[in-house]
């Protein structure tokens, strides 16, 4: 049975929730180092893959697992990758880095399979969203810069989620959930910072870009949460005015998994073994 994004937004929402209830502070810090909240939008991320198509033995972490991560090389570290589309025609090859801080360091797949495989991080932001925006930021861009820099016609993908309104963090010592009226500012600057690494084409430059980014704002007031999906949305709820020339258009998750199989397809062909 396949999962939605609004399916795993709830269980998203229940486990977050419960945990600030049931623990406070504590609670909500140790549900989120489990990463179990966050790991219903890898499923959804999963699940979006195989309904365009992809076969799950191609996905890694398995559907509902998650371990193994494939841990990927690029031109400053190995990390381990979020979810990941392996080639279907393509098998891993042992190499030995030969230069950068990596030199003499081995890679279980070679460059070659990691050119080829799909890498989506995703992360997600419920409170504090402008206090910690320039460092999660500049780590999320410095992830793409890493891969691309070894493998530069690799397709990346970034999921991130932000909570709008968002929850207050002052609260869960007293094991309440509050969530604080949104800032529309807050909201366009997201918008704006993930349209500006947003669909990457030229595979010789902008290595700190993504070839596709998606920027899932929620509304957990909501049951079930509100997944906003248009401008129209956003500015029917005040998070964008109305005469902004901002959009979500092309960072939203219907065109999400579609629009990075596209661009592999463009840069590999249907074999995976384009140059």
């Amino acid at each position: 049975m396949s999962l939605t994004i609004q399916q795993c937004l709830v269980n998203f929402k229940s486990l977050i929730e419960n945990a600030i209830l049931t623990g406070g502070k504590k609670g909500i810090t140790s549900a989120i180092r489990s990463s179990t909240p966050i790991l219903n939008i890898h499923e959804a991320v999963k699940w979006e893959f195989v309904q365009k198509g992809v076969a799950a033995v191609r996905i890694f972490p398995p559907l509902d697992a998650r371990k193994p991560e494939l841990k990927l090389a690029g031109s400053l570290k190995q990390k381990h990758q979020d979810v990941c589309i392996i080639p279907a025609r393509l098998s891993p090859k042992e190499e030995v880095m030969t230069d950068g801080l990596l030199k003499g360091v081995k890679d279980a797949y070679g460059k070659t399979f990691t050119e080829r495989t799909i890498s989506i991080n995703v992360r997600s932001q419920m409170s504090s969203l402008q206090k910690n925006f320039d460092t999660l930021f500049e780590r999320t861009f410095s992830e793409a810069q890493n891969l691309h820099e070894r493998c530069p016609k690799m397709c990346l993908g970034e999921v991130y989620m932000i909570a709008v309104p968002e929850y207050d963090d002052r609260q869960f010592d007293a094991n309440n959930i509050v969530l604080k009226k949104p800032r529309r500012q807050v909201v366009e600057q997201y918008i704006r910072s993930f349209l500006s690494i947003n669909n990457r084409h030229d595979t010789k430059k902008h290595f700190y870009q993504y070839e596709r980014v998606c920027l899932l704002i929620v509304d957990f007031t909501q049951n079930p949460p509100k997944l906003y999906t248009s401008d129209q949305e956003l500015k029917d709820a005040g998070l964008l005015a109305e005469d902004s020339d901002m959009s979500i258009a092309s960072l939203n998750w219907d065109s999400f998994a579609a629009s990075l199989l596209a661009k592999w397809e463009e840069r590999f062909g249907k074999s995976g073994k384009a140059g």
